[in-house]
């Protein structure tokens, strides 16, 4: 490192800028007066540094002081501020210089096949002509810090699934996800669980009291249970019922955050844009927030689960269910249930019926996207929330969303569906980049109903190969999709008994864990007691004994019903009714973000309040 020329000394101050509004609270006066400008050395190059209210940026001098490169950090997106020259990844190394600190921040990068954008832990190492300047700049850095990034957790109640995915989920906690919570400060429980639905009892049971929020290290199983364990709780602490559809469920307090190491990310994949556990983990360091849409499922007023992402009838059903018939081939197991599902060639009848979402806020096929910032969800939260602006909370308000069904007419339809899908999100992933509804949207309060009426073979590979490609899957003339707040399902009249019967047979393929988890539900109303079921129930001979759902290509009589797939979960009912729940929970997420992020910022910097990154 090259010595601090003496003449370093003379740009060095420190100052107060005029307030733009003598009326502003104190809060407000220091965002946007607060400046602290120096030169310092990275390297043998000097820079011009300044700590502004929004952004903290560093421009490169060249040896007749004029400018050149600038770069300009939003110091929401600051990570920590630390003496002396650190390393953090892959391991903690510390060299003391009594001169030196060092910055670390959000850095973007282009995923390629992803359509949002990678995170990584930027670091520079900044030299200070005195150990003075050094200690003021690290004072200001982190006051900064506090006052510009109000929901950055504290303490973390983290759940680690060694199971999920290639079984890795140890080692992405500890050596990629661990040491960034203590570069934020950020102390950490860790409970690595042994068994299926630890992680909701947990959530259900014990006192969370001094945490900011539950993180997930596994899939999008790990995922279901602590949405189910944290509604629970946040239910039964308000007293509410959650076996009645109509009920208004209050909003979970704390924040959820994903770190993806599962078979299948599609929560993370659809609110982050990537799956990757550094970006993730950065999500969650700087307390980023975003809502999300929850679909309650109920059967004959008896809750049974809750989805965020598909809830589907017909083929995606028909796929899960031959699925787990043959988990001993691993992920390729998807692959071919697929094939042979598509090959049965099967349809089912139903009558649906859905209440329409306001068609003048939004449609499935205005070909937008829901990206972070996005102004959709960001006008659904004024109208979900209306007084959260006053209380100071989104948490205070309590309106019913559902309180009447005046609001509009339902919608009744009956035929032969393919299937009969809904989803609160798009839905992406990597092999399906736009996902099965590619304009819904995370936080509207809304869910895409998706119809597939009964059709040639060929024209319903079509509908399923334009999911992986940028063609519309809803151009075709056996599709709807409608954008709903509620969807009801049944089948015919005269066809109860039956597809009772077929249920109770296809239920021999449900885990005994997941028969008493609806039998616990239906008792008690509520799943406070899911931890209390009775496990000890053997199966009837005549679930010991049932015929597989899929009997095969050369099956004599075809199933009059399908299962319904429930986020990856087979459920036990096939007449259901789903209801969607705006904004009730919140991921430590900001949606996925477009190539523009990374982009110059067309603001003035002091104005700028968007969280990018600036290049000059």
């Amino acid at each position: 490192m090259c010595d601090v020329p003496p003449h370093i000394h003379d740009h060095n101050y420190w100052r107060r800028k005029p307030s733009r509004s003598e009326s502003s609270s104190n809060t407000n006066r220091m965002e946007t007066d607060l400046r602290l400008e120096s030169s310092l050395w990275v390297g043998s190059k000097r820079y011009r540094a300044v700590l502004t209210g929004w952004h903290f940026n560093w421009t490169e001098v060249d040896k007749k002081n004029r400018d050149k490169k600038t770069i300009s950090v939003p110091v929401a997106e600051v990570v920590g501020v630390e003496e002396g020259r650190v390393e953090i990844l892959p391991q903690k190394s510390v060299e003391d210089k009594d001169k030196d600190f060092t910055v670390f921040y959000v850095k973007r990068s282009s995923s390629g096949g992803s359509s949002g954008l990678l995170w990584r832990l930027g670091r520079t190492q900044f030299s200070c002509p005195s150990r003075v300047l050094r200690d003021q700049w690290t004072k200001h850095l982190r006051t900064a810090l506090k006052t510009h990034s109000p929901l950055r957790p504290h303490r973390l109640l983290v759940f680690i699934n060694p199971f999920g995915g290639k079984k890795k989920g140890r080692k992405i906690y500890h050596s990629l996800v661990a040491p960034l919570f203590e570069l934020a400060g950020i102390s950490s429980h860790v409970i690595v669980t042994e068994r299926a639905n630890q992680a909701r009892d947990h959530l259900l049971k014990k006192d969370l009291t001094g945490f900011d929020g539950v993180v997930c290290v596994g899939g999008d199983g790990m995922f279901s249970e602590m949405l189910h364990g944290l509604i629970g709780r946040t239910q039964q602490e308000a007293g509410l019922c959650e076996n009645d559809p109509a009920v208004t469920l209050q909003p979970c307090p704390l924040h959820i955050g994903i770190i993806p190491a599962g078979s299948t990310d599609c929560v993370c994949y659809a609110t982050v844009g990537v799956i990757d556990p550094v970006t993730s983990a950065l999500h969650i360091v700087i307390g980023d927030s975003q809502p999300l849409d929850v679909c309650s499922v109920h059967h004959a007023s008896t809750l049974v689960r809750y989805s965020v992402s598909l809830v589907g009838y017909g083929f995606y059903g028909d796929v899960l269910a031959e699925s787990e018939k043959h988990r001993w081939m691993g992920p390729l197991r998807y692959d071919y249930s697929g094939t042979m599902v598509y090959l049965s060639n099967r349809s089912y009848a139903g009558i649906v019926q859905y209440l329409p979402a306001d068609p003048l806020l939004s449609s499935p096929r205005d070909k937008t996207r829901c990206l972070s910032g996005c102004s959709v969800c960001s006008r659904s939260t004024e109208r979900l929330f209306p007084h959260a602006a006053d209380s100071g909370s989104l948490y205070s308000s309590n309106l019913s969303q559902f309180s009447s069904d005046s609001e509009g007419e339902w919608v009744s339809v009956e035929g032969r569906f393919r299937c009969v899908s809904l989803t609160c999100m798009s839905s992406s992933c990597p092999r399906s980049p736009l996902g099965l509804s590619p304009s819904a949207h995370l936080a509207d309060g809304t869910g895409d109903l998706i119809l597939v009426w009964d059709t040639h073979p060929l024209g319903f590979l079509k509908f399923l190969y334009r999911h992986t490609s940028t063609q519309d899957q809803f151009d075709l003339p056996f599709v709807e999709v409608h954008r709903v707040k509620a969807v009801r399902f049944s089948v015919p009249s005269g066809k109860e008994e039956e597809a009772y019967e077929e249920i109770v047979g296809q239920s021999g393929g449900i885990e005994e864990e997941e028969r008493g988890y609806v039998e616990t539900v239906s008792r008690s109303g509520s799943q406070q007691h899911l931890a209390e079921r009775d496990t000890g129930r053997q199966m009837t001979n005549e679930q010991k004994t049932a015929n597989p759902f899929l009997c095969g290509l050369c099956c004599s009589k075809s199933p009059s019903v399908s299962v319904w797939n429930c986020d990856g979960e087979i459920l036990p009912f096939t007449e259901i009714l789903c209801r969607i729940h705006g904004q009730l929970v919140r991921l430590y997420a900001r949606g996925i973000e477009d190539g523009t992020a990374a982009q110059h910022c067309s603001e003035e910097r002091d104005k700028c309040e968007r969280r990018c990154i600036l290049h000059k």
